[in-house]
């Protein structure tokens, strides 16, 4: 009689979630979502694993689409820990974003970005959103507020307020930031999540532009990046004229523009 306990079930290897199909070729393709995401090194035990938890998440999209929404939100633990250790307070985390704004801790464009995420965090929590919520993409951006948000705030006193003008790696009077900031502060047209033009995907091309921005800023685009930034504003010229609603048209529109001022090093002089 044979007593051995029956064989365990061959190990079931995570595949591609279809959702993520646009993300990366592969998993290993996910790197390059997150590269830039670092983790600042005089954080507490805490905040590192709550942050790397959350970029760890992202990662992960690739195999569960959901994960992306969660990393935004796991990431709030680290940003509230650190805001209510800087302002020495405990307070609901919409009042601690606005404390810090108010002190020069974070730059305004920051704390509406920092506030989507506390918005997206409590609609989940009452039901009014699911965990598929956000695109990886767009996750990827708002947890970058996070992580801006975070070294921000770790920094000694003396030297906080001069970094919170310079978050988006350029001087309050440069056109660029300026037009950044005030990107930050636009809301996503209502109704257009999930609407595409001629193939040209919105929510996806916002972001591809908000990160293709955030990275000129902090240092300036690759080739690669070029490239890219380039197709996003022949995106942008194809899909404009094609939207029939004035405020997502201006929305846009002022894309467009953003873009155009990125991209404005990298016009050839004529010779």
């Amino acid at each position: 009689m044979n007593t051995l306990p029956p064989p365990p079930d061959p190990l079931l290897l995570p595949v591609r979630d279809p959702r993520a199909r646009d993300l990366a070729l592969d998993y290993a393709g996910m790197h390059a979502l997150v590269a830039d995401l670092v983790l600042p090194g005089d954080a507490s035990m805490y905040v590192m694993s709550a942050m790397e938890t959350s970029r760890e998440l992202i990662r992960h999209s690739y195999y569960r689409y959901e994960f992306a929404t969660v990393a935004v939100t796991h990431s709030l633990f680290a940003l509230e820990h650190v805001l209510a250790e800087r302002l020495a307070t405990k307070e609901p985390l919409h009042i601690l974003i606005e404390r810090a704004t108010d002190a020069g801790l974070i730059t305004a464009g920051l704390a509406a970005e920092l506030d989507r995420s506390r918005l997206l965090r409590d609609q989940l929590a009452q039901g009014a959103e699911s965990s598929a919520a956000l695109r990886p993409i767009r996750a990827v951006a708002m947890l970058r507020a996070v992580f801006d948000a975070v070294s921000l705030l770790l920094r000694p006193p003396s030297t906080a307020e001069p970094t919170a003008a310079d978050v988006c790696g350029a001087q309050p009077e440069d056109e660029l930031a300026r037009l950044w900031e005030d990107h930050l502060r636009a809301l996503f047209p209502d109704g257009f999540r999930g609407v595409d033009f001629d193939g040209v995907d919105l929510v996806l091309l916002d972001a591809d532009v908000a990160g293709l921005v955030q990275r000129e800023l902090k240092g300036g685009l690759d080739d690669s990046g070029i490239a890219y930034l380039w197709g996003c504003i022949a995106d942008l010229d194809k899909i404009v004229p094609l939207i029939n609603e004035e405020y997502c048209t201006s929305y846009f529109t002022k894309l467009r523009t953003m873009a155009q001022a990125a991209a404005a090093p990298y016009i050839p002089t004529a010779s």
